[in-house]
């Protein structure tokens, strides 16, 4: 209906479905999802989303095996700006991709590999098993 409709051409409140009922149908869908995830596979979620960024995973692919770099490190060898750096290496941390260690004023970062090794083993059971 038009903004400019005579009042008595509106629809009337008990006509149109209200801004609430909406959120609550959104909000079921939203936990609906939520639940198709096992609480097992949530810390494997998180590091799927992490790793779903191209700039992330080229972060993760500078590591050679063992080594510990810092922000300035990484930001010297890529295309984006150091805050920017910082900013996805706080997301892969947050998601246990990346560890952490702060020594004097730098933060040296390595990959967590016992724990990717172990969120990529459940993937592989999973399928070996369900699918």
């Amino acid at each position: 209906m038009a903004a400019g409709a005579a009042p008595s051409q509106r629809m009337k409140p008990a006509e149109r479905r209200s801004d609430n009922t909406l959120g609550l149908e959104r909000e079921s869908m939203r936990r609906d999802y939520g639940r198709t995830i096992p609480a097992e596979w949530q810390a494997m979620s998180k590091v799927f989303a992490a790793l779903g960024d191209e700039h992330r995973q080229r972060i993760v692919l500078l590591f050679e095996d063992g080594e510990r770099l810092n922000v300035g490190q990484i930001a010297e060898v890529s295309t984006l700006a150091r805050s920017t750096v910082s900013h996805h290496l706080k997301t892969l941390r947050e998601a246990q991709v990346l560890c952490s260690e702060k020594v004097g004023k730098e933060v040296f970062f390595w990959v967590n590999k016992a724990f990717l090794e172990d969120c990529l083993s459940r993937v592989l059971g999973y399928l070996q098993e369900s699918v």
